[in-house]
């Protein structure tokens, strides 16, 4: 059996499921190959459309080699025995999940737009991918789905080899193969063309509005921006709000030298963390008489006082009593991030720096308890350099990322986004309070101390 392309596939996967169309079924494409395939099947059982963003695992040396998978609301399955069997240390595997999460919250963000997630509780699910290898990214779908309360979860693709078939029919509640060849190489073999779906074909399909420009507002249809004054006593401070439907945290930005909360690259950020359900306020932390003044720009504890206070007077908004708080700062607004977290202790759930000067915090680092990620560009190496030695005095679980080809600023083109996703992972698993329930909290990253070994899901 041979597929033209994927659509193809979706079409004579379709036949094959017609006997769900009386359940009212939810189609659930894979991005980015699943989505086309799905599609078609969405189209002839006249049953909405909608998407599970998984990322792969691969091996660093070998990308190809799946060690397991993640999803969306921080599933995570693993493959115990590969990773033991590659002898991947759980520090490098860390590494991997962690960008991994990054780029998965990314791509959510381009995918679903403004748009919420199609309601799957108490409802047929049918998930469909363009193939199966080892199943990885099948297992984590189901597991966000199973959470989300599907009541049952068809699993539908065109080619996976026998083994893998009989092992996710444990998962899922049905498998449908369409071909199950016992020769089995590769998914691309049974299709003619298997051409790489682009992103902007799996938000075409789906139909959402395309992702926000680079220098749009951080406001979105549902969550717009509200000006705000910041009143701190002998000072009134500027900001701007946005909190989404259901926040699970919120994030406050500390800007750079030069710059203000109008700061595209800032917005640009937040714009990213409103799509993962994190609030953000962006504030200028000194007024424009104070900015001409050079010299309280780098006034670092000053900076970190305004912040403090500008956190209390958050805290006490309706739109974000009760939520975590977040930092993230650029350049000095870094330095001044960790000076105020070092003030407010436990009050600060985590801190990201953009490019940050963390050594004009250099006395108060060592009291830093915060889970702290500093990403720096590769092209930046005075600054990449200041923010190792600023690694070894934080105290709390940190992570040095570093973004190739990237200079000061991350103009070149992807190097923000990549900062954004970054930074949405970090919060999205920092911020919101810990719950037992959540599979992601079985992996705990390289400098995140632990009691006990590092576990794993079946994969």
């Amino acid at each position: 059996m041979g597929f033209r392309d994927r659509a193809d596939a979706g079409r004579q996967l379709a036949w094959r499921l017609q006997q769900y169309r009386t359940e009212v079924p939810v189609v659930v494409g894979l991005p980015r190959g699943g989505v086309p395939v799905a599609a078609e099947v969405a189209r002839a059982l006249g049953a909405p459309l909608d998407v599970v963003v998984v990322r792969k695992l691969g091996c660093p040396w070998q990308p190809e080699l799946a060690l397991g998978a993640v999803g969306e609301d921080g599933a995570l399955v693993l493959n115990p025995a590969l990773i033991a069997g590659i002898g991947l240390a759980p520090q490098d595997l860390a590494g991997v999940v962690w960008a991994e999460r990054g780029e998965l919250a990314r791509r959510l963000a381009h995918y679903r737009g403004n748009r919420p997630a199609v309601p799957v509780a108490g409802r047929t699910v049918i998930v469909v991918d363009d193939g199966l290898a080892t199943g990885a990214t099948a297992r984590a779908a189901i597991g966000v789905l199973r959470q989300r309360g599907a009541r049952r979860i068809v699993l539908a693709v065109p080619v996976a080899p026998p083994e893998t078939v009989e092992a996710l029919g444990a998962v899922a509640d049905e498998v449908v193969a369409l071909d199950t060849p016992r020769a089995f190489l590769a998914i691309g073999q049974r299709y003619d063309d298997f051409t790489q779906t682009s992103d902007q074909e799996v938000t075409r399909l789906l139909g959402a509005r395309e992702p926000a420009p680079a220098l749009a507002s951080t406001g979105t249809q549902d969550a717009p921006a509200r000006e705000c004054g910041i009143d701190l006593g002998r000072v009134r401070l500027a900001g701007e709000l946005v909190t989404p439907r259901s926040p699970i945290g919120i994030v406050v930005f500390a800007h750079g030298s030069g710059s203000s909360r109008h700061s595209p690259r800032n917005r640009q950020v937040a714009h990213v963390l409103n799509h993962s359900r994190l609030a953000t306020l962006l504030v200028d932390l000194l007024t424009p008489a104070e900015a001409r003044d050079r010299g309280n720009v780098f006034d670092i504890e000053l900076l970190a006082r305004r912040l403090v206070g500008t956190t209390r007077w958050l805290q006490a908004q309706p739109e974000a009593g009760g939520l975590p708080v977040g930092f993230f700062g650029a350049s000095t607004g870094a330095a001044a991030a960790l000076w105020a977290t070092a003030d407010l202790g436990d009050q600060i759930r985590a801190v990201v720096s953009r490019g940050g000067r963390p050594d004009l915090a250099a006395p108060r680092l060592g009291e830093v308890r915060a889970p702290t990620l500093l990403v720096v560009g590769g092209r930046d190496p005075q600054v990449l350099e200041l923010n190792r030695q600023a690694q070894a005095q934080l105290r709390g679980p940190t992570t040095l990322q570093v973004i190739a080809g990237a200079g000061h600023l991350f103009e070149e083109p992807g190097a923000l986004d990549r900062v954004a996703a970054l930074a949405a992972a970090w919060f999205r698993h920092h911020l919101p309070h810990p719950s037992p329930a959540r599979p992601e909290q079985a992996l705990r990253h390289p400098s995140e101390p632990s009691s006990r070994p590092l576990a794993m899901l079946q994969g």
